[in-house]
């Protein structure tokens, strides 16, 4: 039976392995080397900062993984996130994907995030690439993203240029405040702003006020 859990620091060498193939053999990650496992490591600690990297699991062993980032680092995109997910090449087509990506939508939901962006590479328009198809693209379209931007020859890999598309999908409306927003509140002279936390490890936002008096509504 697979289980999805969220990762730990010393699951960095196996997944490490899953990433592998990715950077050597394909263009779906832009990446050019590979990174070394105290790099992966720190990568997983400085993500579950703030958001989740979860982890499928059976017998074991580790068959995927998906996690979430900043999309923006300016305080307006603080409800946006950047989406990715990687599987072990032999459960692909399994429907391995969709239960990691729904289990990352769940945790995210919970913590208030609205917009999900996924960066893809894809090959050229009419191009037959020997490291890369539209597959994800048509994956992350079949769980509802949506096609918002493509770039040009943006990317370069194995000796020739990759187009990059940008799909969205939004897990709720779009209130205005929104859940957990970093209003700006008076204090005495001084204008503080809220500071919003996000501890996704327990479920559910939390927030907590930086002022120290005066009024503050959201």
């Amino acid at each position: 039976m697979v289980r999805i859990r969220r990762a730990k620091p010393e699951d960095a060498r196996e997944l490490l392995e899953i990433y592998r193939p990715y950077v050597e053999h394909t263009a779906i990650t832009f990446e050019w080397e590979m990174p070394t496992e105290e790099e992966f490591r720190g990568r997983i600690l400085r993500t579950m900062e703030r958001y989740p990297w979860l982890v499928a699991e059976k017998d074991g062993l580790l068959l995927g993984y998906a996690y979430a980032g900043a999309f923006k680092e300016r305080r307006a995109y603080d409800w946006a996130v950047e989406t990715t997910v990687y599987l072990h090449p032999s459960v692909k087509g399994q429907g391995l994907g969709r239960r990691l990506y729904k289990a990352l939508e769940d945790v995210l939901r919970k913590q208030g995030i609205i917009n999900l962006n996924a960066c893809i590479g894809v090959p050229q328009a009419g191009v037959e690439d020997p490291w890369l198809d539209d597959n994800s693209m048509h994956f992350h379209a079949h769980l509802g993203y949506r096609l918002v931007g493509r770039f040009e020859k943006c990317g370069y890999k194995f000796g020739r240029w990759y187009d990059m598309v940008w799909m969205e999908k939004h897990l709720s409306d779009h209130p205005a405040p929104p859940p957990g927003s970093r209003v700006v509140c008076r204090t005495g002279n001084r204008l503080k702003r809220n500071a919003w936390f996000k501890p996704w490890g327990f479920g559910v936002a939390s927030f907590y006020n930086e002022t120290e008096s005066g009024s503050c509504r959201r």
